[in-house]
């Protein structure tokens, strides 16, 4: 297996043509990434999420939506691993299921919300004046509401369910990512490379697809990867007050809702759904830690230095 000093060897090697180039740039990105704990561990426990919600049918003891009332809060066991609800349905299988309804959600979110404030952002960044105006206007009246109550009062308009939740999480997400990749457009507007194109008589639109748009995606990615652990928080508050997954779905904030009722004497009900929620939310902020490390090189510089 390769390691770290071997990859950042190969990294630091003069390339030879442009796959070469790639090839290196891939090297000294993995090189830096395995140098980083927080992004191996945060890498780790996101995978682990990837698995378990892939794995499921195959990893759960039990269907997690059949009640067992025999084995209603049944202690975590050898019968019950992590033990059994007030309706006598696994835990641990609700979990693992549950991974599934939250990774659909996080991929849901993120591809709403990253292109769209992506597009919005290098728009207003590129073009500047009115159009600047009229966008970033938009986006300030949207950021003027904190983002649970706006989520939580979307929700509520549009009902209960995953997909309105959705919904909601994305309307209310997008303008943090469109003032990122604002920022980022005004400064590569006027780089010597979107000079030339346009002297070249490149459309405004080849312009902000092929030029603009890359070099602001690195800043993006690192933006939506911390922002995912907001996301799973948000649409687990949905879920626990009612306005995500409805029953029986074996939704993680629901299932904390469920059990707050026997939070003394049962803490198993609650508490490992909850402890599902942190770890999972803990992975996805060390990924984007260690990826704004990672990916930026003022950090790589000052590290060196």
């Amino acid at each position: 297996m390769i390691g770290v000093a071997a990859l950042a060897r190969i990294a630091a090697r003069t390339p030879r043509s442009r796959a070469e180039a790639r090839r290196y740039a891939a090297a000294g990105f993995l090189a830096r990434a395995l140098a980083n704990p927080a992004t191996v561990i945060g890498t780790l426990i996101v995978l682990a999420l990837i698995l378990a919600a892939a794995l499921a049918p195959v990893l759960a003891p039990y269907d997690p939506i059949d009640q067992v009332l025999n084995d209603r809060l049944q202690a975590p066991g050898a019968e019950h691993f992590l033990g059994a609800d007030h309706l006598g349905r696994d835990i641990l299988s609700r979990i693992l299921y549950g991974a599934r309804i939250t990774l659909a959600v996080v991929l849901s979110v993120a591809v709403i919300v990253g292109p769209v404030g992506l597009a919005i952002g290098i728009a207003a960044g590129y073009f500047g004046g009115r159009i600047d105006a009229v966008l970033m206007g938009v986006t300030d009246i949207v950021m003027a509401f904190p983002r649970l109550v706006l989520a939580l009062a979307l929700a509520a308009v549009l009902g209960p369910g995953i997909g309105n939740a959705v919904v909601a999480i994305a309307v209310t997400g997008w303008p943090a990512y469109a003032r990122l990749a604002r920022a980022e457009a005004k400064l590569v507007r006027e780089r010597e490379f979107v000079q030339a194109a346009r002297l070249a008589g490149a459309s405004d639109l080849r312009i902000l697809v092929l030029h603009v748009a890359p070099l602001c995606l690195s800043s993006v990615i690192v933006r939506l990867t911390l922002d995912m652990a907001g996301v799973i928080l948000i649409f687990a508050g949905l879920g626990f007050l009612g306005l995500g997954a409805q029953a029986p779905a074996p939704e993680w904030g629901a299932m904390v809702a469920t059990g707050r009722d026997y939070i003394i004497d049962q803490w198993w009900v609650a508490t490992l759904p909850g402890a599902a929620i942190f770890v999972v939310s803990m992975g996805f902020n060390l990924l984007g830690d260690g990826l704004r490390d990672v990916l930026d090189p003022r950090a790589q510089t000052g590290r060196a230095a």
